[in-house]
């Protein structure tokens, strides 16, 4: 993930927020957190308005690289400016991330992309960072999970994505002609799914790869299609990256009552 300079209205934010902290956490992940003994130091966002593009119409199955590249820069802004908050805190790590969009009213054309989280800070001792760049971790597991994880012996390198935006090639009339009234296996357009989501997968394992990470968990393939053309689709893998390096004893039991 690309350095980010702290924008200023942010940066006045968390200047204001020093005394106290904001978080999106619900009062089990905080009981949770507490048992770890992280701090939460306040909740870090990044958005991106992006323009998407224009799709060609094409005969044959191919990736549509302009549009791929827009979708992966787009979130990878809006990633970067929530880590770059998260490491003005003097973060750890961001939990709970969550990345979304939505359509703006001026432009069907153009998306915006939200990146959010709480940035949290480890217990003493602990070395949660990045490793190579000392930056803040970033992951979308759940905080159970996160808890789960960490006692297990292990810690969130980086919430990875892959993304492919792809075009699905259009039948000829004799190919419909050909499949009326039977059943029949469509193998162009079954090898072009195969292809699209095999593109994004294997990106999102080079980024995990590339961030000296040993695996990556939760990971899930969503389609997303954005004022596009009905044959072109965007397929994006996501997943937290991790690597060994949580402290089981870090977890406390908690108490059971026995009647």
């Amino acid at each position: 993930m690309s350095d980010q300079q702290l924008d200023p209205v942010a940066a006045q934010r968390l200047g204001e927020a020093s005394r106290l902290f904001t978080s999106e956490l619900t009062v089990a992940e905080f009981a949770l957190l507490e048992q770890l003994g992280c701090q939460p130091l306040g909740f870090v966002m990044g958005t991106s308005i992006y323009h998407v593009g224009w799709a060609q119409q094409f005969r044959q199955n191919c990736e549509v690289q302009v549009l791929s590249q827009a979708m992966y820069a787009s979130r990878e802004l809006a990633m970067s400016r929530m880590q770059a908050e998260a490491d003005a805190l003097g973060a750890d790590g961001v939990v709970g991330v969550q990345l979304e969009w939505k359509g703006v009213p001026w432009s069907a054309e153009a998306v915006e992309f939200m990146a959010f989280g709480t940035a949290i800070r480890g217990p003493q001792g602990s070395a949660w960072k990045m490793p190579g760049t000392g930056r803040a971790f970033t992951s979308d597991l759940s905080v159970d999970d996160f808890y789960r994880l960490v006692n297990t012996g292990y810690i969130p390198v980086a919430f990875v994505l892959g993304t492919c935006v792809y075009h699905l090639a259009i039948q000829s009339l004799r190919q419909m002609w050909g499949q009326m009234a039977r059943n029949t296996e469509m193998g162009v357009q079954t090898q072009g799914l195969y292809e699209a989501r095999e593109l994004a997968m294997s990106r999102m394992q080079a980024e995990a790869e590339r961030d000296g990470a040993t695996g990556i968990v939760g990971v899930r393939v969503t389609e997303h299609r954005f004022g596009w053309e009905s044959h072109v689709t965007e397929f994006l893998a996501l997943g937290t990256s991790i690597r060994p390096g949580g402290d089981r004893s870090l977890a406390r039991p908690t108490p059971v009552i026995t009647l």
